[in-house]
């Protein structure tokens, strides 16, 4: 039984808005725009099914079985993706533990949806580039004109950084150290902000980049186009294909191979892993806000040993893959 003296759903909606994501978390205009999308999608569902306009629905009638119906709803008649549901339930689960403060008569039906699971599925090998094939992207354009100079210091930066692309055409001058310790500050997504240090190459090439633009401001664009102004994605992913179908001299390979700044970044992540950094590093240089999310660059790093192991075992050998001792059954092994 809800609480009488609870605020309606209507209400929990526009509070969880304009006070929790609006003035609390300080979330970005995209997160705030997947929430809405969600909600709006949620309601428009639960209308129908209760027969009634999503005013008059109560947070109690959002329960486990209306929830599953509603992801069902979305794979089945809107062809959304795996990914695409379980990014739907996360913002449900946000709004739900926001709305369980609220309305403790609800929390029974709250705890019940908060339970279902996010669903698995197949994760796409992730795709990345050798170090020769990174480093002959990184040199394809010519140092000596203006455009190839600043193309070398933005695939070094993103391929040294791992940034998004939106991260990367948004730096600024100001967020650079060059002097001393070497490093870069990036504001990512939902504007949490990371350091990440810069490789003596990377800074060479950015300081040899800031002589040739006359020492400017730190308001200025770090990579900007002709105009002084901001790149846009498809400038940096233009550019990026030039330096690849050049880079495919050397590399044949990359012919016809789709190189985006998004495969740099896991390139970088790849690397680090391969290099023995620690996988809660890697998430802190990337800016994940989950291991879990990083884990993905483990399960690739595996499956490739496993499959070179595959290939140095005698036939009718064992293949199994190593797996390393839990860390709770260690501890129980140990008492």
């Amino acid at each position: 039984m809800s609480d009488h003296n609870a605020p309606s759903l209507s209400t929990l909606v526009q509070r969880f808005f304009l006070e929790h994501l609006g003035q609390h978390r300080a979330v970005s205009r995209e997160t705030v725009a997947a929430y809405r999308d969600t909600l709006r999608l949620l309601l428009g569902f639960a209308a129908q099914r209760l027969h009634r306009t999503p005013s008059a629905i109560t947070l109690l009638e959002l329960d486990a079985p209306l929830l599953l119906a509603f992801l069902d709803h979305l794979e089945k008649e809107r062809g959304n993706s795996v990914r695409s549901r379980n990014a739907r339930l996360a913002a449900i689960r946000t709004f739900l533990k926001y709305a369980g403060h609220h309305d403790i008569g609800a929390l029974a039906t709250i705890e019940r949806a908060l339970a279902i699971p996010q669903k698995r599925f197949e994760r796409p090998m992730v795709g990345f580039l050798s170090r020769d094939e990174i480093r002959t992207i990184i040199e394809a354009p010519d140092a000596k004109t203006w455009a190839g100079q600043r193309d070398r210091a933005m695939f070094s930066t993103l391929y040294n950084t791992g940034a998004r692309v939106s991260e990367m055409i948004a730096m600024r001058w100001g967020d650079v150290v060059l002097e001393g310790q070497p490093a870069v500050h990036l504001h990512g997504k939902g504007r949490k902000d990371r350091s990440v240090p810069l490789w003596r190459t990377t800074a060479a090439l950015l300081r040899s980049w800031r002589r040739r633009l006359g020492e400017p401001p730190a308001d200025a664009m770090l990579l900007p186009n002709r105009s002084g102004d901001r790149m846009t994605r498809s400038n940096v992913t233009q550019r990026l294909q030039l330096a690849v179908e050049v880079a495919a001299c050397k590399h044949p390979a990359l012919i016809g191979r789709a190189v985006t700044p998004h495969v740099i970044r896991h390139t970088t992540a790849m690397h680090l892993l391969q290099s023995g950094v620690d996988i809660t590093v890697i998430a802190l240089w990337l800016g994940h806000e989950d291991t879990a999310t990083t884990h993905m660059y483990v399960e690739a790093d595996l499956t490739m040993k496993e499959k070179a192991l595959m290939k140095l075992q005698p036939a009718g050998a064992s293949t199994g893959r190593f797996r390393a001792s839990d860390e709770l059954i260690t501890f129980l092994r140990s008492l």
